[in-house]
């Protein structure tokens, strides 16, 4: 298993100290997001919210790894990575209140995230396979929790892409439970990242914690991918807070981080900032001009979020094939008719 923290000054990586910086920037943005984003969830903004505490550097990490024209397949926990990936704050607010995914149409190489467990992989497989078959030099990075690898999406993408020597890394977050089942429960294998050895092909562990560690494991991870075969990363992080916003974890944890290791429980915030000033790299004021920035970058996000009107209802069919079929059209009339009733109603009032 590969780390940093602890184990190796900053000059003994392959991260230099603007790269250092920009991890560490990355990271207290993605907990500031995550913060207000809870925040706005239980003043009743939206609906439900997956929080990550406890997983940024692990998300940052790998964000960080991926080359400009590589494509990332998310889910609903990557918010982390998909910010340090470029994806706009508002973007990610949008979404969670029902708006379309890509609400300022970027063009960034990111699919849309997949809240279904696991239906992410076969997506990012056959991404991969069409890039092999092109000639594209770019990867698939894909992101995924422990519990998706106990769905059939899993070992059928894990399965092709060995066969194929599809250029996708399977980044498995591992953060020790899926909502209230751990990891112990759902694999009788010592580590995730053994399973790959089944598919033909390497699968290699790291201190989720550690943002240098991963972004260094990522890199090698893309590199091998693009050149031979697919990798699993299994990365080690513990989720702090709720599965969701609706989940209650005291029901289901009991003492349960005593039986893991201080440097995968503790918070990886704190304790990449401790090491960057060890290192010479951070300081009070640059700490605090990094914290300042994120919160001005949240609350212009928010801003944004609020002044952007709701859809309208008509949209909800706008994205989902690119010519209507007919089924589509007749739910499409029927909505037409429901809203011309509602208005009927709302003047009758």
């Amino acid at each position: 298993m590969r780390r940093v923290i602890g184990e190796r000054d900053l000059d003994a990586t392959a991260v230099d100290e603007a790269e250092a910086v920009a991890l560490y920037r990355d990271v207290v943005r993605a907990r500031t997001f995550d913060e207000r984003a809870v925040t706005l969830q239980r003043q009743g903004w939206m609906s439900s919210y997956p929080p990550f505490r406890g997983q940024e550097a692990s998300q940052v990490g790998a964000a960080h790894a991926m080359a400009g024209s590589d494509w990332l397949f998310p889910t609903y926990r990557s918010n982390a990575m998909q910010l340090a990936r470029g994806v706009p704050m508002s973007d990610l607010l949008l979404f969670r209140r029902g708006l379309p995914e890509f609400a300022s149409d970027h063009d960034l190489p990111v699919f849309p995230q997949a809240v279904p467990i696991a239906t992410q992989i076969p997506h990012a497989v056959g991404a991969g396979m069409a890039a092999a078959y092109r000639g594209a030099d770019h990867a698939v990075l894909c992101y995924f929790g422990d519990g998706a690898t106990s769905e059939g999406d899993f070992h059928e993408g894990m399965n092709v892409a060995g066969v194929f020597a599809a250029p996708v890394v399977f980044f498995c977050e591992n953060n020790g439970w899926a909502i209230s089942m751990p990891r112990r429960r759902q694999t009788a294998s010592q580590t995730i990242a053994e399973k790959a050895t089944a598919y033909g092909f390497e699968g290699v562990r790291v201190d989720g914690n550690d943002p240098i560690a991963v972004r260094e494991t990522v890199t090698d991870a893309l590199a091998e991918a693009r050149a031979s075969a697919p990798v699993l990363v299994e990365s080690l992080t513990y989720r702090q807070g709720a599965h969701t916003t609706s989940d209650d974890p005291s029901r289901y944890r009991d003492d349960e981080p005593a039986d893991l290791p201080d440097w995968r429980t503790a918070d990886p915030l704190a304790r990449y900032e401790t090491y960057l000033r060890e290192q010479g790299v951070l300081d009070d004021d640059l700490v605090a001009s990094v914290e300042r920035d994120a919160e001005r970058e949240v609350e212009e996000a928010v801003a944004s979020a609020e002044a952007t009107p709701d859809p309208d209802a008509r949209e909800l069919f706008a994205s989902v094939y690119a010519e209507p079929t007919p089924r589509q059209a007749d739910q499409a009339a029927s909505l037409e008719r429901r809203v011309a009733e509602t208005d009927l109603r709302d003047l009758e009032r």
